[in-house]
């Protein structure tokens, strides 16, 4: 198939191959089944949820094989990968063998996107961001929808659209190194590019081959697109040529050359104070730089001063996040599932006073965790490691701070819950994927709190 042209791009009739039946897998295969393919969706894994997706697909005349890939998905006149597929597997490098143009479900979603897109991505943040930039812009003039890594997959939403036809609309999308290593057309109006620091060093062999898929996603734009970008990360500082007039900077240095700046605590924007930063019911500066990253992208799409600001002050931050779960005994425990690479965690640790019970593990993701041994020094009182990855954790810690290995995440809160004295916080911050024990951070997060609330209630 010929994808050289987006315009030219019809698939009635052609073999569309879709690899994985997760969430952003099974919208493409809706999507492409909508606009005329012959769809066959391919998941080398099995269980009782994916088997569930695949009988609705099936009732749609999808075919769909599971517990392996067969020849059939080589025949395929083009792939639409699941970002969990690495381009150095074999599976992929068949396919790319045989000539099968292959990409992303966000690439994929893109060629019928009629409205503009606003994709957001780094190693840190991307939730709280676009959570955030969705409430600066929640206006019937704009429309917004939330998609791609949060909430709705993006074929999901454009297939609503392409059946409803809306006059206004906004596409607000979180994404990820893994989708944009696989776009060939895919051009947002604007893109935030929040940090890059060392993760996925399990997928990629260095920070610099990292930090090229998550440029991918400039790679298309024009004069007439934005990039944001943020002044104070050391590679995007090199890596982003500030002159250009359509690229625009935040910072927390307080120096009036961005649109929107902090000057004596306050966050301003041409010479007006907009909103006092002690305001802001976020905990932490890295959610102080999302604030001015959301109001950036904000302003330029059209979201009213007032708008901004208010979404400012009233955001309570998403789940799985630094969220505030319970006190119990005196004892505050916060949810930060989400974290899942090392710098996040440093971000949680950078949050709060000292007195905390850390919990860390699950599956390993190539981190160092000796780089996190002088934030622990500082805040830390003991840290609890559970998972896959306890082992690796302790040999890196074991000389500098107090730990406690346990096999779970219920065994980590029960310790937690037997050792803390009132006044200290118990941070879940993995600092690892989740795959070894749930099924994702959600679930993981989820249980936490299930967790908490028993010994509350005990």
């Amino acid at each position: 198939m010929d994808i050289s042209e987006i315009n030219k791009i019809n698939l009635n009739n052609s073999k569309v191959a879709v690899l994985g039946l997760g969430r952003s897998g099974q919208g493409a295969a809706h999507l492409a089944n909508y606009l005329g393919a012959n769809v066959i969706v391919s998941d080398n894994n099995i269980n009782s949820e994916i088997t569930k997706r695949s009988k609705k697909l099936v009732s749609l005349g999808i075919e769909v094989e599971l517990g392996q890939h067969t020849k059939n998905i080589l025949s395929a006149d083009l792939w639409i990968i699941s970002p969990g597929i690495s381009q150095k597997s074999q599976i992929f490098l068949d396919a790319k063998s045989n000539g099968i143009p292959i990409i992303s479900e966000i690439e994929f979603a893109s060629w019928f996107a009629n409205h503009p897109i606003v994709s957001v991505t780094g190693s840190n943040g991307k939730t709280t961001t676009v959570s955030l930039i969705h409430r600066m812009c929640n206006s019937k003039l704009m429309n917004p929808k939330l998609g791609g890594n949060i909430g709705t997959a993006f074929s999901n939403i454009i297939l609503e659209d392409l059946k409803n036809s809306p006059k206004n609309r906004l596409y607000i999308l979180e994404v990820s190194s893994f989708q944009m290593e696989a776009i060939i057309h895919f051009k947002p109006f604007i893109s935030l590019l929040l940090n890059i620091t060392p993760d996925h060093l399990d997928r990629y062999p260095s920070i610099v081959e990292y930090s090229e898929a998550k440029l991918n996603m400039i790679k298309n734009q024009t004069s007439k697109d934005h990039i944001v970008y943020n002044m104070d990360d050391e590679i995007l500082k090199k890596r982003i040529n500030a002159n250009e007039k359509s690229i625009h900077g935040f910072t927390l240095l307080e120096k009036n050359q961005t649109i929107f700046y902090i000057k004596n605590s306050m966050i301003c924007k041409n010479n007006s104070e907009l909103i006092s930063t002690k305001k802001l019911k976020l905990p932490g500066k890295h959610n102080l730089a999302n604030s001015l990253a959301a109001a950036t992208v904000a302003s330029l799409v059209g979201a009213t001063d007032k708008q901004i600001s208010n979404a400012m002050e009233n955001f309570p931050g998403v789940e799985h996040r630094l969220e505030f779960v319970s006190s119990v005994s005196g004892v505050s425990y916060y949810n930060d599932s989400k974290a899942t690479n090392l710098e996040s965690v440093k971000v949680a640790l950078e949050s709060f006073e000292k007195k905390i019970y850390l919990i860390l593990g699950g599956k390993d993701k190539g981190g160092d965790f000796v780089n996190l041994i002088p934030y622990l020094k500082q805040k830390v009182k003991n840290v609890i490691i559970f998972g896959q990855a306890r082992e690796k954790i302790s040999l890196a810690l074991r000389d500098a701070v107090r730990l406690k290995q346990v096999n779970d995440l219920k065994g980590a809160v029960e310790f937690c819950h037997l050792e803390a004295t009132p006044g200290d916080i118990v941070l879940l911050s993995p600092g690892c994927a989740s795959f070894d024990q749930f099924a994702n951070f959600e679930e993981r997060g989820k249980n936490f709190k299930k967790f908490v609330k028993e010994i509350a209630m005990a």
